[in-house]
């Protein structure tokens, strides 16, 4: 994989972090519970560590990383449902909209990770996307739980 090209995928893995950190923010502006709001307060901060250690890389490799997420991106990502769900404050949705971004950042670093990355830089991926695959499967307990909640409320009001 040529130097450009391994520029160019890490700069798609840092629109696909900056994507997850706004989304998250979002999310967590508008859920009522606290520790969902600490949660994704939390894994959006996470996606700032994680898009500035990307874009070290990318300039440790003669690069200009990215800054932010995009429109495109965004849209590719699974988070452009995000704004209009949190109007609601719908616990159920927002986590279904975050576990959507959470599949779409899966899918990003997975695919990434099947590319030729020099050693340094696979390793840097393969850690986020665990800690990305770790974030995904306690969201979507969360998720089913809340889920759950919402079947059990239906079936005895």
């Amino acid at each position: 994989m040529s130097n450009d090209d391994v520029i160019s995928t890490l700069n798609g893995l840092i629109e696909t972090c900056k994507d997850g950190q706004e989304g998250f923010t979002s999310a967590a502006e508008g859920i009522e519970r606290s520790d969902l709001k600490s949660l994704f307060y939390e894994f959006g901060q996470q996606r700032s560590q994680f898009a500035g250690e990307l874009q070290t890389l990318v300039q440790s490799l003669g690069g200009d990383p990215e800054n932010s997420g995009s429109v495109a991106g965004s849209l590719h990502r699974g988070w452009i449902n995000i704004k209009s769900v949190v109007t609601g404050k719908d616990e159920g949705s927002i986590l279904n909209e975050c576990e959507r971004g959470e599949d779409a950042a899966k899918a990003a670093y997975k695919s990434a990770l099947e590319t030729a990355l020099p050693a340094h830089v696979q390793d840097t991926v393969q850690s986020q996307y665990t800690a990305v695959q770790s974030a995904h499967d306690r969201i979507k307990a969360l998720r089913d739980a809340a889920n759950g909640e919402k079947r059990n409320t239906a079936t005895t009001s």
